[in-house]
């Protein structure tokens, strides 16, 4: 298992108390997810760039049926 790293960030606190707001969470799990959605920000964009290139072997309607 990785060991968590103890960091200092400064943030203005108009930003902290919007973003625990925005999560329902405290300061630490607000800041983790913060950086989830960074790191996964990425991955996000190659997907969008796969937008309608993408080919399916089988239809909705295949699918359908599949149930």
């Amino acid at each position: 298992m990785e060991r968590a790293r103890k960091i200092t960030v400064e943030i203005s606190p108009d930003l902290l108390d919007r973003a625990q707001r925005a999560s329902g969470a405290g300061i630490t799990q607000t800041v983790r997810t913060g950086l989830q959605l960074v790191a996964a920000s990425q991955t996000y964009a190659k997907l969008r760039g796969l937008r309608g290139k993408v080919r399916f072997s089988r239809t909705s309607a295949d699918l359908r049926i599949d149930r």
